[in-house]
């Protein structure tokens, strides 16, 4: 009988068949990356043409406050169509809530990172000073707390939002924070634990004082928040 045949190893395919084989697979790896390239290209795109979007929202909502502000308006400095807009946000009220998020969610890492850390609460006070001197009272970002300020009143949805998703949780770093202080002796009551809001009445102030007034009277916004918070943290007896 005949022996089977047997299929031909790749090893015993022509020269010319194997040289095809590998210009194929290289062919096919370098258009992947190619395709891979293009679409890091168009994600880069729409990222700063989303950013773009945002800074120009903040801009026309600073200057004409959420109800007359106009997403036209917004788009010409943008930059881009109006349809653009809606291709990223709904609507003009979640343009404004991811402008909240835009801006001050970095900033709410960076504070709540140093509330976690077990260093003294002096130095975690004088830290989160210098990050609210440098990344919100020395930016465009006091902004969007002058935005709540004024407009939250009038449209209690953005009030609302801006609560959930930067005040409570900013509140709930903090109140854990001194709870920790109070049962270590760093400060002389749980008042603070039980009404964290007093800690924010210095950057409130600063911000407000900083839209109205300061063009007649500059406010050390860095010494008069220490100020503050040294006569909070100031320990029971110690004379003021």
């Amino acid at each position: 009988m005949d022996s089977p045949k047997r299929k031909p190893s790749a090893a015993a395919k022509p020269a010319s068949d194997r040289t095809g084989a590998r210009r194929t697979s290289k062919s096919r790896s370098e258009a992947g990356a190619l395709a891979a390239l293009r679409r890091s290209a168009r994600l880069s795109k729409a990222a700063a043409r989303r950013g773009a979007i945002l800074e120009a929202a903040l801009e026309e909502f600073s200057v004409r406050g959420f109800a007359a502000a106009r997403l036209d308006d917004v788009a010409r400095r943008a930059g881009v169509a109006k349809g653009t807009i809606y291709l990223h946000f709904k609507d003009k009220e979640a343009l404004f809530q991811e402008l909240i998020l835009f801006q001050l969610n970095p900033v709410m890492g960076t504070l709540e990172a140093a509330l976690a850390s077990e260093l003294p609460l002096k130095a975690i006070v004088d830290q989160a000073i210098e990050i609210f001197v440098r990344e919100i009272y020395g930016t465009h970002r006091k902004q969007v707390i002058r935005l709540i300020i004024s407009e939250g009143p009038r449209f209690p949805t953005l009030a609302e939002f801006y609560y959930r998703e930067v005040l409570s949780r900013m509140l709930k770093a903090i109140r854990a924070r001194l709870a920790r202080a109070f049962e270590r002796g760093e400060i002389p009551d749980d008042t603070l634990v039980r009404f964290p809001q007093l800690l924010g009445g210095a950057s409130v102030i600063s911000v407000i004082w900083s839209g109205l007034f300061d063009r007649f009277e500059p406010l050390d916004v860095r010494a008069m928040m220490r100020a503050h918070f040294d006569r909070l943290l100031m320990p029971a007896g110690r004379p003021a």
